[in-house]
Formats: C-alpha cells, sequence, structure tokens
C-alpha cells in the first residue's frame, strides 16, 4: 500500500500529515527526519487500527503538482 503524504515547513520544523488516515501525523527538524516518523506513524496508526477492529482505510488521496507561468 502507498499513502499519499504532506509535508509542510512550519515555523522551526517539519510535518507531515496522511490525508487517507486522519490523525496520522509526525514531525521532525528536517524533511528526511520527518519522512522517517510518518512513516513510523503509519504503522503505528494502521497496527492501532488492526487492534482494534477498524478497517484500513484504503489509499484515495492523490498528489501532483500543477505549474503555474511566471
Amino acid at each position: 500500500m502507498q499513502y499519499a503524504v504532506v509535508i509542510e515547513k512550519a515555523e522551526g520544523n517539519y510535518s507531515a500529515y496522511v490525508p487517507d488516515l486522519p490523525g496520522c501525523v509526525a514531525t521532525g527538524a528536517t524533511v528526511e527526519e520527518v519522512r522517517a516518523e510518518i512513516r513510523e506513524a503509519i504503522v503505528f496508526h494502521i497496527d492501532g487500527l488492526r487492534e482494534d477492529g477498524i478497517p484500513i482505510p484504503e489509499p484515495t488521496s492523490a498528489v501532483g503538482y500543477i505549474e503555474l507561468a511566471a
């Protein structure tokens, strides 16, 4: 499974969230760190859903860029 992850620059760090897994978030000092943290958060989140007997949401979000003329 592949989930879309949004990484945003915050005031003093980076934050990440997964649109298809509400509540699945992470922070890190660098982009590389927040990527590692969100990967762990996704695994933890899905494990928690399984333990609680809650269906795991299918990935449905897509990520892309829109190019604009300057």
